[in-house]
C-alpha cells in the first residue's frame, strides 16, 4: 500500500498542531502556577538571535497552511502576526487546523509533480509537490515546533517527549 500525499501531510500535520497546543496549555498553567507573566514565556528565546516563542508558532503555522494551499493549488490564507499571548497562539493554531480540515484528499492527493512557487526576498524558489512536502516543509515546520518546545522546557515547563509526540 502506498502513502498518498494527503496521508503524508494533513493529519500529521492536524496531530502536531494538536501536540503543540497541549504543550503551550502546559506552558501557560506553569506560569500561572509560578506567577510568572506569562508574556515572559511568549517572549522567550533560546539565544539572542533566535526569535522567540510567539513566533514559532507562527512560522509553523504559516508553513502548514502554505503547503496545504500550495498543494491543493488555492491561495494560501493570510494571518496577520499578531499575537502575543497563549490566548492568542490556540486561537492561531486553532485556526490553521479548521483551514488544514477544508483540505480534501482529491484535492492533495496526485501533487507530486505540482509546480510549488516559494518567493523569497528578491528571488523565486521552485519545487516539485513531494519535494516541497518533505524537504521544505517538514524540516521547517517540526524545527519550528521543537523550537517552541525547547523554549517552554528550557523555562522549566514539565513537559517530555511524550507531551510532544501527544501520548
Amino acid at each position: 500500500m502506498s502513502l498518498s500525499m494527503y496521508q503524508a501531510s494533513m493529519p500529521v500535520f492536524i496531530r502536531m498542531l494538536t501536540n503543540l497546543s497541549a504543550v503551550l496549555k502546559k506552558g501557560e498553567a506553569h506560569a500561572q502556577s509560578r506567577k510568572i507573566d506569562p508574556a515572559v514565556f511568549t517572549g522567550a528565546r533560546l539565544a539572542p538571535d533566535m526569535f522567540p516563542l510567539v513566533r514559532q508558532i507562527q512560522i509553523a503555522t504559516d508553513q502548514v497552511k502554505g503547503c496545504a494551499a500550495r498543494l491543493a493549488g488555492i491561495e494560501p490564507p493570510a494571518y496577520e502576526d499578531k499575537e502575543q499571548s497563549f490566548a492568542d497562539l490556540y486561537a492561531r493554531i486553532d485556526r490553521t487546523i479548521a483551514f488544514l480540515k477544508t483540505i480534501k484528499p482529491v484535492q492533495i492527493d496526485g501533487s507530486e509533480e505540482r509546480r510549488v512557487e516559494l518567493k523569497q526576498h528578491d528571488t523565486t524558489v521552485v519545487f516539485k509537490g513531494q519535494e516541497y512536502l518533505l524537504n521544505r516543509v517538514y524540516p521547517n515546520f517540526y524545527f519550528h515546533i521543537t523550537t517552541a518546545y525547547a523554549i517552554l522546557r528550557h523555562n522549566g515547563v514539565d513537559i517530555g517527549k511524550g507531551d510532544f509526540l501527544g501520548q
